[in-house]
């Protein structure tokens, strides 16, 4: 196994079968234009291939995509409640929130 770090991405190469050519870094530059290319809004972080003779299986690793949570209250798609007036903000707080029963534990 081969571990290093190209353009700022974490490689690692493993050779599956003895007598593998070695992977070049021009080779890894083309698999991580290809995994920009194929996910234009992911962060790669990591790229593990393994080589077997002249077949090469590309595994990504992607940063997690931070995500805001939304919710529909009182009528409204609504992320969090920092925009609310002071009636919107008694509207939630007054309303019934219901409890999902756990049954299959």
């Amino acid at each position: 196994m081969e571990n290093k770090t190209v353009d700022g991405v974490k490689v690692s190469v493993n050779y599956v079968a003895e007598g593998s050519a070695p992977v070049t870094d021009e080779e890894i530059q083309a698999y991580i234009k290809r995994a920009y290319d194929k996910y234009p809004h992911g962060a790669l972080e990591s790229l593990t291939l393994d080589v077997d003779g002249e077949d090469v299986g590309i595994h990504y690793g992607l940063a997690p995509v931070k995500f805001d949570r939304i919710r529909r209250i009182t009528g409204y798609l609504v992320g969090t409640l920092d925009r609310f007036n002071d009636a919107k903000r008694a509207e939630e707080h007054d309303r019934v929130k219901h409890e999902v029963p756990s049954c299959c534990r």
